[in-house]
């Protein structure tokens, strides 16, 4: 499905930049911590685009409800685990750390649906 062959394109240029944002705009700016945590961000970000593109290419071959939603879960993984990563290594609120876990079981739940589809379709 061309959409999310869009969206992984889209969180791959992002992950990129923010990745250079935080190397070379935060470096300084935030404590040795926040960057860790900020670089955990875009790590996930990039491996969930490379998921991303996967099951754009995948959707293109297999009708699977599961894909659909595999790639569903792999954006909204991206928001919630990474987003709230990027925010709370700028912020520094415990908050938004406490949103990080609904994200990474967003992202388990992508790759399950993506496993089941790629065992029972192919």
């Amino acid at each position: 499905m061309k959409l999310f062959l869009l969206i992984g394109v889209v969180n791959g240029f992002l992950a990129v930049a923010l990745g250079a944002f935080g190397a070379h705009g935060l470096e300084g700016k935030i404590s040795a911590k926040a960057l860790s945590i900020w670089e955990k961000a875009v790590n996930y970000q990039m491996f969930h685009t490379m998921a991303l593109l996967v099951t754009g290419i995948l959707a293109g071959k297999i009708q699977s409800t599961g894909i659909m939603w595999a790639g569903g879960l792999f954006t909204a993984g991206i928001v919630l685990f990474s987003g709230s990563l990027y925010a709370y290594a700028i912020w520094g609120s415990k908050f938004l750390a406490m949103i990080t876990p609904f994200g990474g079981v967003t992202f388990l739940i992508g790759w399950i649906l993506l496993g089941y589809a790629v065992v029972k379709y192919l």
